[in-house]
């Protein structure tokens, strides 16, 4: 598989995770909360992404699969930490940080380095826990998605 297709894949699945995951959310936050809706439609969206793309993309998948899946993958995740690192640019990051720190610990009272400690150790944890969910998933669609269309056998 060519870097370019690898890319296209990618990108295909961040397209599908917003066209997907966007509707999912707005039916699950209802439903679940903001925590839990906003996971589980996340971890949806990715699984089905990587599920479709891996059914479109088969064929090229299954030149080399493992190499394949695996390029595929990495390039998601690091994707995903692209977009996950930019949290802290949201108006209410440190707030939300601030706030969940002082509710586990009420009587701890933290220097201004120490707060920007924290804020890498919430947002360090946020990347890890989202760069394992986009690996497992994306590569467990794929895999599944190009079993499911398996290749056109040469008439020879």
């Amino acid at each position: 598989m060519k870097f370019g297709d690898v890319v296209t894949c990618v990108a295909s699945i961040a397209l599908i995770n917003v066209l997907i995951g966007v509707p999912v959310e707005n039916v699950l936050v209802s439903a679940l909360g903001f925590y839990w809706g906003h996971t589980v439609s996340m971890a949806v969206s990715f699984l089905l992404g990587a599920l479709i793309i891996g059914y479109i993309f088969a064929g090229k998948i299954w030149e080399a699969r493992r190499e394949a899946i695996t390029k595929i993958t990495v390039l998601a995740a690091a994707l995903i930490m692209l977009f996950a690192m930019h949290l802290p640019a949201l108006a209410d990051w440190t707030p939300m940080v601030k706030e969940t720190y002082q509710e586990m610990y009420p009587a701890t009272t933290l220097s201004t380095s120490e707060w920007v400690i924290v804020e890498m150790m919430v947002l360090s944890l946020n990347l890890f826990v989202n760069v394992v969910m986009v690996l497992v998933l994306v590569s467990i669609g794929l895999y599944v998605g190009s079993m499911l269309r398996k290749p056109v056998k040469s008439q020879k």
